[in-house]
């Protein structure tokens, strides 16, 4: 299996196909993953809607949702076959229309099943299948919970998971509210990796910046970074460099970001894509940049209007003077 020190988390409603082409523009090498995507809207759903995605945004994992093995086998299968590098199990999602479904953070309670789940996704494909999962559920202990829920799911083969560092409260809780919480324990997933040192360890959780991400790589085989990507993406344009070594191009500037999207833009829209649903997720590219307010501004309030095509995009980053390369991210 290949180790990823880093990796964008799986976010519903951010990281679609265009959040996932946007930020491979950035950084070539980070792990990148799709938003969960349920077992049965793939039995039964509109796969190229669900599954598609461009060939530029390898290496791509596809979450899943679910708790029924053989679904998840099938789905794995699919995902498989759609070309994706990755298959991973969601045990951490805390919303209540994840609880509703039996699958998410409840199933931290039944490792017994997850167990099941992750070899029949195994036997099913020979990508990697991997699991995100929380360190408890409400009242459970935290170390004793994560301790014997991943010595369960190892036992059937699984090699690695991504660790999101808090709790969650399944009850009295929303799921913004157990993104914040809880307390965040760092520890805890340091300490499994000294327990299980042969396991592929990933921590997820309140990482800001890639200074923050770094400061985990010592003692953990990954860092995934949630919402700080999404909302200041610039922060992906060291991510290559400073996470794998590697210097292969020419310093970006947020320009040639968007003069990169250009195409790909143009290519949707005349596909029938609303502008709307590729911009949204570049709002935050000039954050921290004379100008920055001016950019969101102009495309937030003109790329519904009729006719609003790519050239909004140019005009919109028109207004930005700065937006330079590595040199300005402190």
């Amino acid at each position: 299996m290949t180790t990823h020190p880093l990796s964008i988390a799986p976010m519903m409603d951010w990281t679609d196909r265009h959040c996932r082409f946007f930020h491979r523009l950035l950084t070539r090498h980070t792990l990148l993953y799709t938003e969960m995507v349920t077992s049965a809207a793939i039995l039964h759903g509109d796969r190229d809607r669900l599954l598609g995605f461009n060939d530029a945004e390898h290496p791509v994992a596809l979450q899943l949702g679910g708790s029924e093995p053989a679904d998840l086998a099938v789905c794995a299968r699919v995902g498989e076959d759609w070309g994706y590098d990755e298959i991973n199990l969601n045990v951490g999602c805390p919303s209540d229309r994840v609880q509703s479904g039996r699958f998410g953070a409840c199933l931290m309670a039944e490792p017994d099943l997850v167990a099941r789940c992750v070899a029949a996704m195994q036997d099913a494909t020979r990508v990697p299948v991997t699991v995100k999962t929380r360190l408890a559920i409400d009242e459970m202990e935290e170390w004793p919970t994560l301790l014997g829920f991943v010595r369960t799911v190892r036992a059937v083969g699984c090699t690695r998971f991504i660790v999101h560092a808090r709790k969650a409260w399944l009850k009295g809780l929303s799921p913004k509210e157990n993104r914040d919480i809880p307390p965040l324990r760092y520890d805890l997933v340091h300490r499994l990796k000294d327990e299980f040192p042969d396991l592929d360890i990933s921590l997820n959780g309140g990482i800001r910046t890639l200074d923050a991400a770094a400061e985990h790589r010592p003692h953990l085989d990954g860092v995934m970074i949630g919402r700080a990507a999404y909302e200041d993406p610039w922060i992906l344009a060291d991510a290559d460099r400073r996470f794998y070594g590697v210097e292969d191009r020419e310093p970006l500037t947020r320009h040639d970001v968007i003069a990169a999207m250009m195409p790909y833009v143009e290519e949707q829209c005349r596909r029938g894509v609303p502008l709307n649903a590729i911009t949204r997720h570049m709002l935050g590219l000039f954050q921290g940049i004379p100008g920055a307010r001016a950019w969101r501004r102009l495309l937030s309030e003109n790329v519904h209007r009729a006719g609003a095509g790519p050239d909004l995009l140019m005009q919109a980053a028109s207004l930005v003077r700065g937006g330079g390369g590595l040199a300005e991210t402190g």
